[in-house]
């Protein structure tokens, strides 16, 4: 954490222009962009979770297909039965 404390005498300019070269010195703002789109990785049992769910509804949507029920709705209805 950055703290400037405004000097007797000193303008507000200047005291965001001194806090400004603070910034930029320290390098914050570099290693905030640097990361700024990384996602954070899943852990593997969630991976493991979440392509076990999928494999679930695709089936699920298949034997609607197949079936001729196949819909918005169902799947909505199938989602939210898998989720409980």
């Amino acid at each position: 954490m950055i703290h400037i404390r405004k000097k007797e005498r000193e303008t507000p300019e200047s005291m965001i222009r001194r806090f400004s070269r603070r910034v930029q010195q320290s390098g914050v703002l570099q290693s905030v962009r640097k990361h700024r789109f990384r996602l954070e990785e899943k852990s593997r049992l969630k991976r493991r979770e979440e392509a076990l769910y999928k494999v679930k509804i695709r089936k699920e949507i298949d034997r609607l297909k197949k079936l001729g029920r196949f819909d918005e709705e169902s799947l909505r209805e199938v989602r939210r039965r898998l989720n409980k």
